[in-house]
Parts: structure tokens; sequence; C-alpha cells
């Protein structure tokens, strides 16, 4: 199958703490169904002293589930669904439901 939501794209956070937030999708967990979205679901964790780092708090994203983020539609800016559509010379695309407008470059 097909994914839905890759790496880069821009996506509305619709579900949870973060809802109504908006981000680029900075890693994608296929294994799990989930994707870690730049500023979406900051957590503080607490590190170690290592050769690399000083150690203490560190805020970073926490991956979210795929179904609590929606793909932004590149003509009107909301959120939308993501469909497929196969051009002319055969190759599979990426299309935004609302607005027909192509995802992918």
């Amino acid at each position: 199958m097909a994914a839905k939501i890759k790496k880069g794209d821009q996506v509305v956070v619709i579900a949870g703490k973060d809802k109504g937030k908006r981000g680029e999708v900075l890693r994608v967990i296929p294994s799990e169904n989930r994707v870690v979205v730049q500023g979406v679901g900051v957590v503080t964790k607490h590190t170690r002293p290592s050769m690399s780092s000083q150690g203490g708090l560190v805020k970073q994203e926490a991956p979210i589930h795929v179904s609590n983020v929606a793909h932004v539609d590149p003509k009107s800016n909301e959120a939308t669904r993501v469909g497929f559509k196969s051009l002319e010379d055969g190759t599979k695309v990426r299309i935004a439901r609302k607005s027909g407008e192509q995802i992918d470059r």
C-alpha cells in the first residue's frame, strides 16, 4: 500500500492535546502507524551526560498516531484527505480530495 503521509509533508493535527497545530513531518514510522511532526507532541526527556552531550532536560517531539493528522491542502491551506491518481505517463501521484490539487511534485 502506498503511503498517504510522507516525510516533508505539511500536516495539521485534528485530534489530541495539540489539535489545530500545523507542522512538517520529520519522520514516518510505518510499522507503528505513527509520524513525528515538528513542534507537535513535545515531551521533556531526562538524558544522562555522555561524551557528546552535557545531559539534563531535552525537549523533543514524540510520535503521534497517523489518524490524528490530516494533510494540508496546497490550494486552500485546509485539512484534506489524500487520494491517488495515475497520470498519462503511468506514474501514480497523491492528490488532495478537496481541491483535486496534486500533492507530489
